[in-house]
C-alpha cells in the first residue's frame, strides 16, 4: 500500500496583520517539529491557483488560514472535508481565499482531490494594518492551532517529533528577513511607518485614484423582449 502524501499548507499575507496567521503557523511547525518524508510543509502565501498541483498531489491536506467565521476575534474553528470550500468562499477577506477556493474546485474537476481536508482557521481581529504583525489574541492561537494539526495527523498514523536543535536559518521554510520575531522587531513605529499601504504610492501626487463607478450602483438594463407589435 502506497504511503499517503500529506500537505500542511499555510496561506495568507504576512504584510497585513492577522492575514498572516496561516503562514506563521507553518513557519512555527517547521522550526519546532520534524516530520516523516511523506509530509510536506508549505508556505502558500497568496499564490492562489498556482498551488493546484501541490493540492492534487496530496492525499491529506491541512490548511491554516485567517477566516471570517463571524466569531469573536481570535477564536479557532475546524472545518473538515466537503465543508472546507464553502468556508473558503464565504465572507472572503482577500484575493487569496478566492484563489484557494478555485484551487480546490480545479483539483476536484481534474479528479485529483485530497481524501481528507482539515481547515484550521482563526477569526482575525485586524487586517487593515500594512506591515503589522499578528494581534496578541491571534498570535496566541498559533500553538493551539498546531496542536490541533498534530493531533489530527497522529490519529491518521502520522507522527511528528520535537526538534532537539534549532534549525539553521538557511534550512528554514521562512526567510530570516520575514520570520516572525525579526519581522516584529524590525517594524518602525506608527509615527514613522504608513499603516494603510505603501506611502511612496499614497503620497505621490502623480498617482490618480479614480475608480470606475460600480455596475452595482448603476446597473445596466437590457430589454430581453424585442418583439414589436404589428
Amino acid at each position: 500500500m502506497a504511503t499517503q502524501q500529506v500537505l500542511v499548507l499555510g496561506i495568507g499575507n504576512v504584510l497585513w496583520a492577522d492575514e498572516g496567521f496561516g503562514v506563521r503557523c507553518v513557519e512555527t511547525l517547521d522550526q519546532n517539529y520534524v516530520f516523516p518524508d511523506h509530509v510536506t510543509l508549505m508556505d502558500g502565501g497568496t499564490q492562489g491557483i498556482y498551488l493546484v498541483q501541490h493540492v492534487q498531489a496530496a492525499d491529506i491536506l491541512i490548511v491554516f488560514d485567517a477566516i471570517d467565521y463571524g466569531l469573536e476575534g481570535g477564536a479557532l474553528k475546524q472545518v473538515h472535508n466537503a465543508d472546507v470550500p464553502h468556508f473558503m468562499g464565504a465572507k472572503k477577506m482577500s484575493l487569496h481565499q478566492t484563489g484557494f477556493q478555485e484551487v480546490l474546485a480545479m483539483a476536484q474537476l481534474l479528479d485529483s482531490y485530497p481524501e481528507k481536508i482539515l481547515l484550521i482557521g482563526v477569526q482575525p481581529i485586524e487586517l487593515e494594518d500594512y506591515g503589522g504583525s499578528l494581534r496578541p489574541a491571534v498570535k496566541a492561537q498559533i500553538q493551539p492551532a498546531i496542536e490541533i494539526a498534530l493531533t489530527y495527523l497522529d490519529g491518521l498514523g502520522v507522527r511528528a517529533t520535537k526538534r532537539t536543535h534549532a534549525l539553521p536559518e538557511n534550512e528554514r521554510l521562512t526567510p530570516a528577513q520575514i520570520a516572525l520575531a525579526q519581522y516584529e522587531a524590525g517594524r518602525p513605529s506608527a509615527a514613522l511607518a504608513c499603516r494603510l499601504g505603501d506611502e511612496r504610492v499614497l503620497a505621490d501626487p502623480s498617482m490618480q485614484f479614480d475608480p470606475k463607478p460600480s455596475l452595482i450602483d448603476k446597473p445596466l438594463s437590457v430589454n430581453v423582449d424585442s418583439r414589436r407589435p404589428n
